[in-house]
């Protein structure tokens, strides 16, 4: 796997692209430093528009953390693609809390959130500003303009591959647009650029839109662990399908559990391996990983920013714990987890090396969401190598431990669940997966199950993916995210929890929106 492209690339993009609304303006042309005609005009230029696609993933704008956002905002850490997810899909579960009291962070804890929240505001815009970015350059590359602009057949050639991945990277968009929201703005490469109101696309028309732009890349992305290390290949694609169709009655009402397994087994067989150590998935040399799908790049000299995996890292250092430890040089004493997670192991805490929680000092239960000693901390995620030595960045401030967005254990569990829930695939192969995590996770044998349920499976993708932006998502698939039924501190704003309504499992259309598009209607209950 060529690992060229790791973020040292992505933060290096010759061009300054410039999104200016990510309201009214929803499809508008980026601007460029140069005009597009100038940018389009060279080859060697388009790597640099995909490398600033891949960016917005985690960079928040084009000097570094702040002080020249891609999109207006009142604090530009908080804007980053990756922090934003990770609040939104981890701060209202059992898996996390944060102990700041920056407006929006408790209605997030409590699920008690409204439209005008702004990690709500911020994920929303940068849904859309990756979508602006990708419908440019998709434009741009359409092969009649392609065929007038003089280059030669391999040039042509590969950056029709670059369209394909700015192709996933707007599925991928659109897909946590339908994941959070339920529905939204749409617009593609053959609407019209200027300002106008998009429509509004419904949540079933998002998924058929995020399926069809994925079978249709499918066969055209290079082929598993081809293609440079950062960038998307064919499983990454396949990874994006089965998730989508795990959770297609969620999303449509009607069940696509086959679906999800015939994808399952293309990323399986797609040369993807277990690492040996479950912790080398969280260090700062994870890109040495065989299991890691799909990246989100972090360097720590050329991809500032106080998202992504810099902001994981540092919030959960507090308390007790050594910064040096961690590969940093301080912590922001902010996140903890619940007992709803520690419990999830049950018996196994003292043989199953997933059971990365920091205890001393720290108080099992949560009696007040700010103080950091309530709630273990989390020491899964650090910006250290295999063997000790810290990140690249000599100050400690930014990290180069990668977050992986798609890994090979979460397609195991996504396998052996559509399997229970009655896609069709192969029981003692769904065991068998299971059994290869735990087996890793227990260093032997000695963790194997023979029965393998839909609650062991929640439990289980808790303790393998726990801060790995997937609690939310897992939770309303298993009908435990609102109401009563499932209650974990704070949990509708009191300390043992109580129940919420299920108009939560969608988020709100942002305010702002909704004042500068006629076309757009709130989601219920809000």
């Amino acid at each position: 796997m060529n690992t060229n492209f790791k973020s040292k690339a992505i933060a290096i993009a010759c061009l300054t692209l410039m999104f200016t609304s990510c309201y009214k303006d929803l499809d508008m042309t980026p601007k460029y430093g140069l005009n597009a005609e100038s940018v389009y005009s060279k080859a060697e230029n388009y790597r640099s528009v995909l490398a600033k696609i891949y960016g917005g993933l985690i960079l928040t704008g084009n000097r570094g953390p702040a002080g020249s956002p891609d999109f207006g905002t009142g604090d530009e850490g908080f804007s980053s693609f990756i922090r934003a997810l990770w609040n939104l899909q981890e701060l209202p579960t059992d898996e996390a809390v944060c102990g700041w009291t920056d407006p929006g962070i408790p209605d997030l804890n409590q699920q008690t959130w409204s439209n005008d929240n702004s990690f709500v505001t911020s994920m929303y815009q940068r849904i859309y500003f990756e979508i602006a970015m990708c419908n440019e350059f998709i434009r741009e590359t359409e092969d009649g303009k392609l065929n007038g602009r003089g280059f030669t057949d391999s040039q042509v050639n590969e950056i029709k591959q670059f369209r394909n991945e700015a192709r996933f990277i707007r599925a991928l968009a659109y897909y946590y647009q339908l994941d959070l929201y339920g529905k939204g703005p749409f617009v593609t490469e053959s609407d019209g650029v200027g300002s106008y109101d998009p429509r509004e696309a419904s949540r079933t028309e998002l998924f058929n839109y995020v399926e069809s732009e994925l079978k249709a890349i499918e066969g055209l992305m290079i082929a598993p662990r081809q293609n440079e290390y950062g960038r998307a290949d064919q499983a990454a694609a396949a990874s994006l399908l089965a998730r989508l169709y795990l959770n297609a009655e969620v999303y449509t009402g009607t069940a696509r559990y086959n679906d999800c397994i015939t994808y399952c087994n293309k990323v399986i067989a797609g040369g993807y391996t277990l690492d040996a150590n479950y912790n080398w998935l969280f260090l700062a040399d994870n890109h040495k990983s065989t299991e890691v799908i799909f990246p989100i790049t972090s360097d720590g000299l050329r991809t500032q920013t106080y998202g992504g995996t810099t902001f994981i890292i540092h919030a959960a250092i507090g308390g007790t714990m050594n910064d040096d430890d961690f590969g940093v040089n301080g912590g922001w004493f902010g996140l903890r987890t619940t007992k709803g997670l520690v419990s999830s192991f049950d018996n196994d805490s003292a043989v199953d090396k997933r059971y990365m929680f920091h205890i001393d000092g720290q108080n099992y239960d949560i009696a007040e969401l700010k103080t950091f000693e309530d709630g273990y901390a989390v020491n899964k995620w650090r910006n250290v190598d295999r063997n000790g030595i810290k990140g690249s960045d000599p100050a400690g401030n930014f990290v180069d431990t990668d977050f992986p967005l798609f890994r090979l254990a979460d397609v195991y569990l996504m396998y052996a669940e559509a399997t229970v829930r009655g896609g069709g695939g192969n029981m003692a192969q769904a065991t068998a997966y299971i059994n290869a995590l735990r087996d890793r996770a227990f260093g032997n044998t000695s963790g194997q199950v023979t029965t393998v349920d839909l609650p062991f499976l929640l439990k289980e993708r808790a303790r393998e993916l726990y801060w790995e932006c997937t609690r939310r998502t897992d939770l309303i698939r298993y009908g435990l995210f609102t109401g009563g039924n499932y209650l974990w501190p704070y949990k509708g704003g009191s300390v043992a929890g109580n129940a919420t309504s299920g108009h939560l499992n969608l988020y709100p259309i942002p305010a702002a929106d909704l004042a500068v598009n006629k076309n757009l209607v709130q989601n219920p209950g809000y």
